[in-house]
């Protein structure tokens, strides 16, 4: 049996930006559909969570699921994403993370360690408002995982974090119904801004360590 969800995608102008294997997830799974597609969406940044949260939102409006249960499992679906990764930065550890930063080329450990200092000084707001920006939402749980932020803060942290961005535009999509869309194109623009700041602080980076005297020198840990 078609759900409302699949037969609304048939429609070229919904079908457009949500790939088909989210909405044979949520048609045939429901609400833990979209909690397994936005985890995965974690794991892989570029998997498109503007497009997954709306989308759940028009499902639970169409009465494909509930919208609590939306809520509910598209926030566990984030909090499983971020604690794997977390996983993987504690796994990488510290020592791995200097070795493997002291390789890069235009990158010295003095880097690592400020970064340090500046993860143990401001992470806790770094994981809380780090959920609430497209690529890093994913990323800010490696450097926690690396730093070994107690489990429970991070947790805490990230599940708060993640309802807040989850809830927006999951409601957006329900509000919207068949424009639920219409959020794809504002956050789009959001993440191309998010992106291009990322690349001129990676640009910047690059230009003052280029310039600056002693640029390939490292100082041993």
């Amino acid at each position: 049996m078609h759900s409302m969800i699949m037969s609304s995608a048939a429609d070229p102008g919904v079908q457009s930006s949500a790939p088909g294997w989210i909405n044979s997830l949520m048609d045939t799974l429901g609400a833990p559909g979209a909690g397994i597609a936005i985890a995965l969406e974690n794991l892989f940044p570029p998997l498109p969570s503007e497009v997954i949260l709306p989308l759940a939102g028009f499902a639970a409006s169409t009465g494909q699921m509930s919208l609590i249960a939306a809520l509910l499992w598209t926030t566990a679906g984030s909090v499983i994403g971020a604690l794997a990764l977390y996983g993987v930065g504690a796994l990488l550890g510290r020592d791995r993370t200097i070795a493997i930063a002291s390789k890069l080329p235009l990158v010295k450990v003095s880097d690592i360690e400020r970064t340090e200092a500046w993860f143990a000084k401001h992470g806790t707001k770094a994981v809380f408002f780090g959920r609430m920006i497209p690529i890093f939402r994913s990323l800010i749980s490696v450097p926690a995982g690396v730093e070994r932020m107690p489990i429970p803060v991070f947790l805490g942290l990230t599940t708060l974090g993640s309802a807040i961005w989850n809830t927006i535009f999951v409601l957006a999509g329900y509000l919207l119904g068949e424009n639920w869309e219409d959020v794809v194109g504002y956050v789009s623009t959001y993440s191309k801004a998010v992106l291009v700041m990322a690349v001129l602080g990676v640009v910047a980076f690059i230009g003052v360590r280029v310039m600056k005297p002693g640029a390939g020198s490292r100082r041993k840990s």
